[in-house]
Parts: C-alpha cells; structure tokens; sequence
C-alpha cells in the first residue's frame, strides 16, 4: 500500500497522506443506502399518512377531518386520552422519582437485585402486566380463591375503569422515570450537597432546595416521554377500557377498523394524526418549560455520598422490597397461578393443577404455535437488521456531524417517538396497493408487521449505537485510513468490532420488546400472520384467560432469561445501555 511522505509548508515535521479518495465510492454507496433505509421507513410512511387526511386519491380534501371532528366518539375518546395520559405521567412521575432518591441517595442495601426487580415491568409488554393484574384482583383470581379473599363470581374486576388504567400505566411507566431521574442524580454535584449539610440544613431541605431544582430537567424528560407512551399504550386500554366501554384514541381506532376494514381508513388516519399531535404537543411543552430556566451544572465531581438512614435503612429497605412484591411478584404470581386453572372460576388445588394450558398453546392451538414462529422470526429479524444499520447510520451520526447527520438522527427518531399506531395506520396506507415496479403485495401478510417493526425499533439499537462511538478512541479507525485501507474494510475490520457490544445490547432490547409486542400487530396482523400479542388478547377478549396466562408466562419467562443473558455483554457497555443494570 503506497503511502507518501511531503513537507508542510511553514513546519519542520512531516505528515503522511493516504492515497487520495482512497475507498470514497464504498463509502458514498454505504451512505446513500442508509439514508435510503431511513427515508423508505421513517420519512414514507408519514408523507402517505398526510397524504390520505388532505388529499385523499390525489384531491385536496378536508373531508376526513370534518367526518373526525364531528363525531362524538372523538372527542370523548380523546378526552379519555388526555385523562390517563396526565393521570399515568404524574403517578409514574411521583412512583419513580421517589423510587430513584431512596436508592440512590441513601445507603440502602441490596441496590443491583432491586434495579433489576424494578425495571422488569417495563420490559414486560403492557398487555401482560394488564392481563397479570387483572388475574390478580378479579372474582376468579385463583390467588384470592387460595386464601378465601375472592368475590362473587360475576362481580364487576375493579380495574375495569380509568383509574385502573391510570393505575397500571404509572406501574409500567414509573421504571422509566425511575431510570431517568436516577441518571441525572448520579451526575449530582457532591460539593453542592456537602455545602448544603455543612450550612446546617437538614436531608429534607437539601432534597428540597437542592436536589430537586437541579433534577428538573431530568423529571420534565421523563414526565414528556412518559405523557407519550400513556398517551399510545394501547395493550392496557385494550384489557382494562373495552370491557367497561371506555374508549381512547387507540382503542377507537382498532374498533373502527375492526368492525368496517380498509374503508374507514381515512378516518382513522385523522385520529391517528390526532394522537400524534397530542403527544407532540406534549414534547413541545416540556421543550418549552426547560427553557425558562438555566439548569446548567457547572461543576464536576465525585457522586454524592450516600445519606446514612441509621436505624430507618431496615424500614426502607423493606419498603423497597414490598414495593417490588406489589409489582412485580404478586401480578406473576397471579398469573402463573391462573395458567394452571383448567378453566375460569375453578379454584386451584393439587386436584386441579394442571400444565394442559402450556401443552394446548405449544402443541394445539394453530394460531398459537404460528404466533409464536411469527413473533419469534419478527423479532430475530428486527433485531439483526437493526445491528447491522445501526453501525453504519451511528458511525455517520456520531462521527461524521453535519446538518444532514442530525436531520437523519431526528428522522429515525420520529417512528419510536410518536405512538405506535401512527405508524401502524402509516404502514397500512403505504401498502395498501401493490409496491410499484415489482407488483409486491405485502398488505395482510407478515412482512407489513416487519416493515412497522424495523421503522419503529430502529432506534433502540442506534441509541447505543452512538454512545458507543462517542465512547471509542478514534485514532485506531484514522491509523487504518492512514495506512490506506478503505472505508468498507475499516468498518469490517476495526468499527464494527468495537462498537459490537452495544450495537448487540440494542438488539436484544428490541428482541424483547417487539417479542409481544400488540400495539403495532393489532392494527396489521390477519389471518396467519398473527404475533404472540395478537393471539394474548385474542385469549382474553374471547374469554380463555388460562390460555393468555400460560402463553404470557413463558414470554415473560423468556424475556427476564434474555435480560439474565444479556448482562455477560455488560462489562463491554457504556453505563445506560442495560437499564436493569445497577
């Protein structure tokens, strides 16, 4: 490899050049196939959405907005959203915010098996915590049966309302709050809180005065990401809000297209562009709150020491355990009990204890055993594609900064960032028709749910991604460049090892979420296509809640033996990338 020496003009050293443009074309064809990915799955969809509301079959027309916005259904749906929207972020924000200062300022014990037992929920998907609650506190529940605290059957489950919804989305939220409030508290200037105590206030006023103003920021990030996903859950809504006839937007929209099909697909569109906007509307608001203000730190040190509890810690520690007991090991208790019921109502004993309910979903059940091929090749391959985009796209955003990088980064962003059915309408519209030029039909077919998984979970393996580049001496990739190797062969051979480790982390969360994921599937699932979710709520709704347990367990199962696994990869991690990490 021919490498030349020359002089600088004004300077006595020399510099080595490599080849001129050596490896350019690899990398502009690199280049252009990544930002051809991310415009066919972020920028499409979403023109097409637009397109279907104000110009539907190629005519400006507004039609579809007047049919949206006068309709009844609408506006009470959209109200019932605003409701468990506000109502989750703010029991999310008080759970996980207290959560985050007991353990992360106090010298509890015992910190890295309760983080792990904490984030769990947040891993599970939102119909499986629905369906363990309800399990838990309804007349049949097989737990109350055992110690004698079951009602009537027949009694209304308390958790057929909006308050019961509010409830379990502050219980599946509150993790993240929780991981955000903990991430800004562990960058707490020691020296302020030192400065405090040694001025002669007390815990409470140094966690008044100054722990908390400077935690804003990180509570207004997370009280905006979680207004989001209340606002799009739809698993939770689905199990606690059709039964009692409470509507939201979500739901409105899959009863709609449930009952009239691809016809009402304009309607639906606006409702989904309406939920766009409110969770937007709510980004926007926390953007514009943490600009009044200058939170700015401008100080560095060591964390924070840790307050002493003294003879408090066993109380707190036991809190923090029951705190887990309530939401995570009783709902799985529920639920695992339920799954050997052999039926509804029948109380559970050696007698009737059976493992039927397993053996019928793996072996008999034909939507079942195809749900869980499909989830299973979905996610795979969600997760792999992924991996394989990430590294390039991440090398581009975190190294190659420019105003288009930056415009890619806030296009990748925006499938995750809004709620998942806007994008499952989005798909919908896209692939309506037949893909021009090749005449492919994907519309009722498995690879629509592909398409909507990798636009959506792109960007659970990229944010690593980049952290990871942020984190690596560059000098080894500019040696290679010096040395002349091209641009393909230092990705292969020196950029993808290194950034491997994260760049996996990423897509093993993605496995996980989009393993049973529903708010996507059950707008784009049909007959044969159906994901492990799809068939959890098709259970439920048709009333086997035995076959929903047992098929919920082993996702469950499946998905804490993954996090297990996944913390070999740790210490090759940036801190964050592993949220069930301590």
């Amino acid at each position: 490899m021919a490498v030349s020496i020359s002089r600088v003009p004004g300077r006595s050293d020399f510099h080595m050049q490599a080849p001129a443009k050596k490896g350019l074309p690899s990398e502009k064809i690199l280049t252009g196939l990544v930002v051809a990915i991310v415009v066919i799955l972020s920028i499409l969809p979403m023109l097409r959405l637009v397109q279907e509301i104000l110009a539907p079959g190629g005519r400006l027309s507004i039609a579809a907005v007047e049919a949206g916005l006068s309709n009844p259904s609408t506006w009470t749906a959209t109200w019932n959203s605003l409701v468990v929207g506000f109502g989750g972020t703010i029991l999310a924000v008080l759970f996980g915010t207290a959560v985050a200062i007991l353990v992360s300022l106090t010298d509890v014990r015992g910190r890295s098996a309760f983080v792990l037992c904490f984030v769990t929920p947040l891993m599970i998907a939102p119909q499986v915590t629905a369906l363990a609650w309800l399990q838990l506190f309804g007349p049949a529940s097989p737990l109350l049966k055992l110690i004698g605290l079951a009602p009537p059957l027949g009694t209304r489950n308390p958790l057929y309302s909006a308050q019961g919804i509010i409830l379990l989305l502050g219980i599946q939220y509150g993790p993240l709050v929780f991981l955000m409030v903990r991430a800004g508290l562990r960058k707490l200037p020691r020296e302020l809180v030192e400065a405090g105590l040694a001025g002669g206030a007390g815990r409470w006023t140094v966690l008044r005065t100054i722990v908390l103003p400077l935690m804003t920021p990180s509570i207004i990030g997370a009280s905006a990401l979680v207004f989001v996903s209340c606002v799009g859950n739809f698993g939770i809504p689905a199990f606690l809000g059709i039964p009692a006839n409470y509507l939201v937007l979500p739901t409105l929209i899959y009863q709609r297209l449930a009952g009239a099909g691809p016809s009402v697909l304009a309607e639906v569109a606006f409702l989904s562009v309406l939920i766009g906007a409110i969770a937007m509307a709510g980004i926007v608001a926390q953007d514009i709150i943490s600009r009044r203000r200058d939170y700015r730190i401008s100080t560095t040190s060591l964390p924070v020491e840790p307050f002493e509890l003294g003879r408090y810690r066993v109380l707190a520690e036991t809190i923090m355990w029951l705190i887990v007991c309530a939401i995570l090991v009783l709902p799985l208790l529920g639920l695992f009990l339920t799954s050997l019921v052999p039926g509804y109502g029948i109380p559970l004993s050696l007698k009737t204890a059976t493992l039927s309910n397993y053996s019928f979903v793996l072996f008999d059940h034909a939507a079942a055993k195809s749900a869980f091929l499909n989830s299973s090749v979905l996610s795979v391959t969600a997760a792999v594609f992924a991996v394989l985009v990430a590294v390039p796209l991440g090398y581009f955003i975190a190294w190659r900064v420019s105003w288009w990088t930056k415009i890619l980064n806030l296009t990748v962003e925006m499938p995750y960032a809004l709620p998942g059915v806007v994008l499952a309408i989005a798909a919908l519209l896209l692939f309506l028709k037949p893909i021009p030029l090749i005449n492919l039909q994907i519309y009722n077919t498995v690879w629509i749910i592909l398409y909507a998984y990798l636009a959506r979970f792109m960007v659970l393996a990229l944010r690593p991604t980049v952290s990871g580049f942020h984190q690596i001496d560059r000098s080894l990739e500019e040696a290679a460049q010096v040395a002349g190797a091209g641009f393909m062969m230092r990705l292969r051979t020196i950029i993808f090892p290194l950034v491997a480790p994260v760049a996996v982390a990423g897509g093993l969360l993605i496995f996980m979420t989009a393993l049973s994921e529903l708010t996507v599937s059950a707008l784009l699932w049909s007959s044969g296509s159906e994901t492990i979710g799809v068939v959890i709520f098709s259970f439920e709704q048709g009333g086997d809640s035995s076959y929903a347990a047992a098929i919920s367990m082993m996702t469950v199962a499946l998905t804490f033996l993954v996090m297990l696994a996944s913390n070999f990869l740790a210490p090759h991690l940036p801190n964050g990338v592993l949220p069930w990490r301590d």
